[in-house]
Order: structure tokens, then sequence, then C-alpha cells
């Protein structure tokens, strides 16, 4: 598992005209080619009455999956500029359609690459990008004399506070980037002068918006 990828939020679209011709832009995130597939084959049903519907998409954690299709425009002036786009940006796990409705004025090869490049930039815009980063859930025990000075150090520093849970201690679930577990328990360790327990709970992957970034 990668420690951290970037990939847009669940789905978005935009719209552009560049001489009288509409650019459609959709936007999803996907886990698998079938999902992919699904989300185009819908967006041709929705816009069956257009005049393109360009796609790409690239999945895996190593890009494992990269497909383009120009859907009837000159080859290469569409699907393989929007994957390109996508491989820029460093975006995983992420299918866009673009639908053309022609309006009368031909782009020629080099309008056609810049508009449905500029389609796909504005839908990821409109979408947002997020970081994802695999972290552990980490729960921390300690008692209730120490609830105060453990949650401010807490919400002063870069761990992210996810829960508190109130029983007969107080619980503090937190997230930890996987390579600072480590250095996670001794600092928290130091803070509460050795009186707490520590528990590895699960890994996830906790995602940040970096959209206006």
């Amino acid at each position: 598992m990668l420690d951290s990828y970037y990939t847009v939020h669940a789905h978005g679209t935009s719209e552009i005209t560049i001489n009288k011709s509409r650019f459609i832009s959709h936007v999803k995130r996907v886990i698998s080619e079938e999902e992919a597939q699904n989300f185009i084959q819908s967006i041709k049903k929705e816009h069956w009455n257009a005049t393109h519907n360009c796609s790409a998409y690239m999945i895996g954690e190593k890009d494992e999956v990269q497909k383009a299709n120009d859907d009837g425009e000159p080859s290469g002036t569409a699907g393989i500029p929007m994957l390109e786009v996508l491989k820029k940006r460093q975006l995983k796990d992420t299918c866009v359609v673009v639908t053309r409705y022609f309006g009368g004025i031909k782009l020629g090869a080099g309008g056609l690459i810049r508009a449905y490049s500029s389609a796909v930039t504005e839908g990821i815009k409109e979408t947002g990008v997020v970081e994802r980063k695999r972290v552990n859930v980490m729960g921390v025990k300690v008692e209730y004399t120490l609830l105060g000075k453990v949650e401010n150090e807490l919400r002063n520093s870069s761990y992210p506070l996810k829960d508190i849970l109130y029983e007969e201690a107080v619980v503090f679930f937190v997230y930890v980037p996987v390579k600072e577990s480590s250095r996670f328990s001794e600092w928290i360790t130091n803070v509460t002068n050795g009186q707490c327990s520590i528990e590895e709970l699960e890994t996830t992957y906790l995602e940040t918006d970096i959209s206006s970034s």
C-alpha cells in the first residue's frame, strides 16, 4: 500500500465553451476498470445526443491501468491529452469523461488538444483534489487527571484527533502516519510521564483536501 497519493473527491462536473462548442467535464473517483467503464457508459447514455464523449482514466497504485478514448475525434486530440492532465497532476484512481456538443466551428488538432486538456483541468478544479495518507488509528488511554493536558497537547500537535471516548478512563483516538507510530508512542509517553496505555487499532487512509494548494 502506498503511504500517500493524490486523487479527486467523489465526483464533479464543469463546463466550458470554446468557439461555440460546449465541453462538459465529468470527473469521478474509481477503484476498478469496471467502475470506470460503467461511469463512461452512464455519461454516454445521459449525453446520447452529444457529438463526442471522450474519456481517460488511471487506476492502481502504480497506474497499472491507463486508458484513453477519442470517441470519434481525430486520433490523439482528445483521450491522450486528457490522460496527460491526469498524469501531470499525479491523480490515481481517477476517471474523466468530456462531453462535446459541436458548435459549428472546427478547432483543428491543436485547438482540440487545448480544449480537451482545459476541460479536464477545469473539471478537476471543480471536483477538488485530496491527498490520501496511510495512517494508523492509535488508542491512547489515560486517567481523567490527564484529560486536559493530553487533549491540549494533541490539538496543538500534527496528529489529527479522531475521537475521544469517556468511560472509566479517557481514550483518545488519534491518526498517526504509519512511519511515525514509534515516534508518536514515544512522544505521548513523555507527555503523560508514562501514565498511559497505547494501542494500534487499525490502518486506514486519511484524506486531506488540497484543492486550494
